[in-house]
């Protein structure tokens, strides 16, 4: 297409005529929001901030050869125009900011998921695992895909580190425009109730939009599950109606929320997870590092020995499937791609202690999501099961007590901890934790993360398992606002290193 124009980014903006500056309409070569990486040519976005004014880099931009802005406010757009930058002006009113800007960045980009099969997966639990999957079996079917969400956004080997699971619109597209210059083919893409609400991913075409499963998570966001659950549903709504592409809603009807959703959603709809679904799936033999899933569609049966093991996986497992079937493979290549996969990092992750005991690390920060993963954990037959875990600060409070019956009902013996305490007291949030312990409860009480881990391992005897949940992949702590480098599963090495 020919390069768009700042006239063509107004109008897809939908700006009022009092909201542009169009000087000489110049045209745009491309998006960017950090002032330090703008190039001639280029549409620098003053994105909204609480810490400073984004207004102030304008003048910087101008000097490295931006053709033209985005700003926030009128008076934002009157300094830009003062300094001879053509400039939209877009208030922030709302989602309108995003929503806007996704589709400037879509036509001033060409839209890269026009060319691609662009997969998106929401729920509460299962996100990561079920995109990690499929785009797997994507790669072992022979097709380049990419993928985006909470471990980062990985094209080929390297994975590139993200702030959120689905970033803000500039850097979002992007990483689309990368993808698609790299010649991606499958997009795997987790999409968080956060950026839905907020209409981060505005303009992205979607072939198919997948619902795991809703349980309480994020309230401190949305206020109420209606809320949260208002959230998800726009993929399906939202999403569907504006894609040009044939949508499918990949829904897990063993979820009441999906059940419901699959008797009331415009778009088509596939179905799985539950006797009668589309799709029906049976584990047998599962084991920390596999299982056998006899799946069930449309009169075939295919019978799979993966590689990912406990309960919990079944169900991701079952999601995987049904998403390679929307994509349009048949059944019998699903799951010979499904065979292929291996266990995704900090996901019931396994760490080798050579000590006659096991310890598992993995990311569930729900209540429901702790409860699977030790129900799943129980299911090994260990001697005892001790379990590390804490939970996360500045985030819904009201799951703090649920993760400790959690933890006490499905564990001998619990070690509370910090998690990211963030911008709370760590003491504060453990004290509301420990409110869940039922009487009678074994549990200990340790501030510091290495030390629990450490405490926990020293523990644990042959015949054990220890669970260390809440971060998995992640390598580092929040204290404050500051990432502290940490990783659980070197945790372990070292509290292995500490009782030789």
């Amino acid at each position: 297409m020919d390069s768009a124009k700042l006239s063509d980014a107004a109008r897809w903006a939908g700006a009022r005529p009092t909201e542009v500056f169009l000087g000489d309409n110049p045209s745009l070569r491309g998006v960017s929001a950090d002032s330090r990486s703008v190039k001639p040519g280029d549409l620098f976005v003053c994105m909204p901030s609480a810490s400073r004014d984004t207004h102030s880099f304008l003048p910087q931009v101008r000097d490295a050869g931006a053709g033209a802005a985005i700003v926030h406010s009128g008076s934002g757009l009157l300094y830009a125009q003062s300094l001879g930058i053509p400039a939209i002006a877009i208030e922030p009113t709302g989602s309108r900011f995003n929503f806007a800007l996704g589709r400037v960045c879509r036509g001033v980009l060409g839209d890269p998921t026009a060319g691609m099969k662009v997969f998106g997966v929401t729920g509460t639990n299962g996100k990561t695992t079920t995109a990690w999957m499929v785009r797997h079996a994507l790669l072992a079917l022979g097709s380049k895909a990419a993928y985006l969400g909470t471990l980062g956004f990985q094209v080929a080997e390297q994975m590139e580190a993200l702030n959120n699971t689905t970033p803000f619109p500039v850097e979002l597209w992007s990483m689309l425009a990368d993808a698609k210059r790299q010649g991606i083919e499958h997009l795997v893409m987790e999409v968080s109730s956060h950026a839905l609400f907020e209409r981060r991913l505005s303009g992205v075409q979607f072939d198919v939009g997948m619902f795991t499963n809703l349980s309480q998570d994020h309230l401190d966001f949305h206020g109420t599950m209606e809320n949260y659950s208002e959230a998800k549903k726009l993929l399906f709504t939202e999403h569907a109606a504006l894609s040009e592409k044939p949508f499918v809603g990949a829904l897990n009807v063993a979820d009441p929320y999906a059940a419901q959703w699959s008797r009331e959603l415009p778009c088509r709809v596939f179905t799985y997870g539950a006797s009668g679904a589309e799709l029906v799936t049976e584990a047998t033999d599962v084991r920390a590092s596999g299982m056998t899933l006899t799946a069930k569609h449309e009169g075939e049966t295919v019978v799979g020995q993966l590689l990912v093991g406990g309960l919990f996986n079944i169900e991701n497992a079952t999601s995987a499937l049904a998403g390679l079937i929307c994509l349009g493979y048949p059944l019998s290549d699903a799951m010979r791609a499904l065979e292929k996969v291996k266990a995704v990092p900090g996901r019931f992750e396994p760490v080798h202690t050579g000590r006659g005991f096991d310890v598992i690390v993995d990311y569930a920060h729900t209540p429901e999501a702790l409860e699977l993963l030790l129900k799943s954990a129980r299911g090994l037959n260990p001697k005892r099961i001790i379990t590390v875990f804490g939970c996360g600060g500045d985030r819904d409070r009201s799951k703090r007590p649920k993760m400790a019956a959690a933890a006490a009902a499905h564990s001998d013996v619990v070690v509370l901890t910090s998690d990211n305490p963030r911008t709370e007291s760590p003491e504060a949030i453990l004290d509301d934790v420990a409110t869940g312990f039922p009487a009678g409860a074994e549990f200990v009480r340790i501030t510091d993360r290495p030390e629990a881990v450490a405490h926990a391992v020293g523990l644990a005897q042959s015949g054990d398992l220890v669970v260390i949940a809440g971060k998995g992949h992640e390598n580092y702590q929040i204290i404050g606002r500051t990432k502290h480098p940490m990783d659980d599963r070197d945790l372990v090495k070292r509290g292995l290193g500490v009782h030789a």
